[in-house]
């Protein structure tokens, strides 16, 4: 079976609000209020997605045990993988945090993204 959605409607019904921190990242800043809404998860569990909002401000990734896709729908972050170069990923872009990504996320401007999780 397949699900279709617009990833921006998904912020029309009531989402789960939390602030960010361990074990999803590590919050170098003020506290980071988060909203979520995971519309699939597979089976095993082992893929989610969904679409997360977070407000501006800056934390560490480690994407140790599991990968993320995501597509950028509003906002702006710089992305700086640990040893490279900052990357800004703004509306309409794309990324991939493979398995074995470390790294900070430096969000300027509030972010809502669709994101697909997989675990090997």
């Amino acid at each position: 079976m397949s699900i279709t959605f617009q990833p921006s409607e998904l912020f029309e019904g009531e989402l789960d609000e939390s602030l960010l921190g361990p074990p999803l990242a590590d919050v170098l800043s003020d506290d980071i209020p988060t909203r979520i809404t995971i519309p699939f998860t597979s089976d095993d569990s082992r893929i989610l997605s969904g679409v997360w909002e977070a407000e501006p401000g800056l934390s560490r990734w480690e994407f140790l045990e599991r990968g993320e896709v995501i597509h950028v729908l509003e906002g702006r972050m710089v992305i700086t993988e640990d040893g490279g170069k900052p990357v800004t990923v703004e509306a309409g872009t794309a990324a991939v945090f493979p398995i074995g990504w470390r790294g900070t996320w430096e969000i300027q401007e509030r972010i809502r993204k669709f994101f697909v999780i997989f675990v090997p």
